[in-house]
């Protein structure tokens, strides 16, 4: 499907946060130098970090969420919701320019701030409906999420346990990790095996 839609106009109502939360989240990879340069220089880790930022500063931004609120949504602490939105974002785009060998702020955060601006600059927010729908880029974040802090390797049980409840096009996360071998030794390999699962059986 080409036909593009516009996805939002403010006020935005909870339906959007996903929605934006992926643009955030996409946008955040491309300011790192694509997927493959994180693959290359071995920063998937970012990821599950990213995805969180991106959520935490849509909902900051868009609902005007509180610590609190953003925190209890997420499943994380107000310590770190703090950390992500006091993150300097021209610090850490002169971070990413080499100009600084280390800083000591949240990373992700001033990423995600940096991602946030570029998309607000688009003068709305357009996806190509087929590209979306070929991303999964929805299901993807809410995997990272739930992955973040993990140790790998991980087994079924405890894979089961951090995706318990999450529906994945209309098949339960948990339901998915039954067809998987274990065990899974990143977050990128799990991603991996359940876009395979799910191809399989779409063709079965």
């Amino acid at each position: 499907m080409s036909k593009q839609m516009e996805v939002i106009s403010k006020p935005i109502t909870e339906t959007d946060i996903d929605f934006l939360a992926e643009r955030v989240f996409e946008e955040s990879i491309k300011i790192l130098g694509g997927l493959r340069k994180l693959i290359d220089y071995r920063n998937l880790t970012w990821l599950p970090s990213l995805a969180e930022a991106a959520y935490v500063i849509i909902l900051k931004e868009e609902l005007l969420k509180t610590h609190y609120e953003i925190a209890e949504t997420l499943g994380i602490t107000e310590q770190t919701v703090k950390k992500i939105l006091q993150s300097n974002e021209e610090l850490i785009l002169k971070y990413l320019e080499g100009e600084f060998e280390k800083i000591d702020f949240h990373k992700a955060g001033g990423i995600a701030k940096l991602a946030y601006k570029k998309v607000k600059e688009e003068k709305g927010i357009f996806i190509k409906e087929k590209e979306l729908e070929v991303l999964g880029v929805e299901w993807a974040i809410k995997v990272l999420i739930r992955l973040r802090g993990a140790n790998f390797p991980l087994t079924k049980e405890e894979l089961k346990e951090r995706l318990e409840g999450i529906v994945i096009k209309n098949i339960p996360a948990n339901e998915l990790v039954e067809n998987m071998e274990f065990p899974v030794k990143t977050p990128a390999e799990i991603l991996h095996k359940i876009k395979k699962i799910l191809s399989q059986k779409e063709i079965a």
